[in-house]
C-alpha cells in the first residue's frame, strides 16, 4: 500500500519562547517529508505580520513547502492582494484562502468596506494570478454560520472549488464516518477536488472540547466517557490511541492524505505517524 501523503499545520509564534517551540516542532516533523505545511492567520487577522514571518522562515530555513493562510478580515482588497504579492516574491506558491473569523469583540463577521465579501471572491482574485495553488477549508459537520445545514456547506465548498481552489482541508472530527459521509456528499455534488481530512491529535482534553465548541465539531458521548475514565494520567495514551485508530480507519476507507493540526507540539503527531508506520516511535504510551 502506498504511504499516505501527510501535511502539518502550525501557528505563528507571538514571543521568543513560542518561536523556539515552532522551530523545534518544524525540525522534528520535517524529516517526515510533508507535502506541505500550513501556517494559520490569527482570529481577526491579528497575526498577519507574524504569519508572514513564520511562512518565510519555514520556507527559507527548513526547505518546507509552505501554504500561508489568508483571510478576508479587516483588510481592503488591495491590502490583501499585496500580501499575496509579497508571498509570491518570497517564493511561496500556496495559499489557504479563508473567510476568517470575526475580530475579537465583534459579534458577527462583516466584510471590510473595501474588502472581499467572501472567501469565494478572495479565491477568484488569487486564481486570476495563475501562479498560486489555492487550498480552502471544508466542514464535515455544519459550520457555525451555515444554519445547521450540511448541504449548504457542501454547496459553498463547490462554489470555492469552481472559483479556482484545487483542494480542501476539513475541520477536525472524531468519527471516520463523519468524514466519509461528507466525502460522499461532496462527490454527489460534483466536487472532484481532493479533500484532506483535518486530524487533531488531542494535546489536552479540555482544550479540545473548547475548540470543538467554537468550530461546530460534535463531541461524541463515547469520547467524553473515555477521557473521563482515563483521567489526566491516561489522557496522553488515550489521545494517541484514538488518533491512530481514526487515521487507520480513514486510510482503510480510501483516504490518501492526512493533515495534522499540530498546535506547535510535535510529539503526539510523531507518535501517531509512528503507529501508521511513517516514522520511528518517539513518545511512550
Amino acid at each position: 500500500m502506498t504511504s499516505p501523503a501527510i501535511s502539518f499545520e502550525f501557528f505563528p509564534p507571538r514571543n521568543l519562547d513560542a518561536s523556539f517551540r515552532l522551530w523545534d516542532t518544524a525540525r522534528a516533523l520535517a524529516p517526515l517529508q510533508p507535502g506541505f505545511v500550513s501556517v494559520t492567520y490569527g482570529a481577526g487577522g491579528t497575526t498577519r505580520k507574524l504569519t508572514h514571518e513564520a511562512v518565510t522562515a519555514l520556507s527559507n530555513h527548513y526547505g518546507l513547502n509552505v501554504a500561508a493562510h489568508l483571510t478576508c478580515v479587516d483588510a481592503s482588497r488591495e491590502e490583501t492582494m499585496q500580501i499575496v504579492d509579497d508571498y509570491a516574491a518570497a517564493g511561496v506558491r500556496e495559499i489557504v484562502a479563508l473567510r476568517g473569523d470575526a475580530p475579537k469583540g465583534q459579534a458577527a463577521w462583516a466584510a471590510h468596506p473595501q474588502g472581499f465579501a467572501s472567501s469565494v471572491e478572495l479565491i477568484e482574485a488569487i486564481a486570476e494570478r495563475g501562479d498560486m495553488t489555492i487550498r480552502v477549508g471544508a466542514y464535515p459537520e455544519p459550520h457555525p454560520d451555515s444554519g445547521g445545514s450540511s448541504a449548504a456547506d457542501v454547496d459553498f465548498l463547490k462554489r470555492k472549488i469552481d472559483a479556482g481552489a484545487t483542494s480542501a482541508i476539513t475541520q477536525f472530527f472524531f468519527d471516520a464516518d463523519t468524514f466519509f459521509r461528507f466525502r460522499d456528499a461532496c462527490a454527489a455534488a460534483g466536487i472532484d477536488a481532493p479533500i484532506l481530512p483535518g486530524i487533531l491529535p488531542i494535546q489536552g482534553w479540555a482544550g479540545a472540547r473548547k475548540f470543538a465548541a467554537s468550530c461546530g465539531t460534535s463531541v461524541p458521548d463515547w469520547a467524553i466517557a473515555a477521557f473521563d475514565a482515563a483521567g489526566k494520567e491516561g489522557e496522553a495514551a488515550l489521545a494517541r490511541d484514538l488518533c491512530s485508530t481514526l487515521c487507520g480507519k480513514l486510510l482503510q476507507g480510501g483516504v490518501d492524505g492526512l493533515h495534522f493540526y499540530t498546535l506547535n507540539k510535535p510529539d503526539l503527531t510523531l507518535a501517531v505517524c509512528a503507529d501508521l508506520g511513517l516514522t520511528k516511535p518517539v513518545m511512550a504510551a
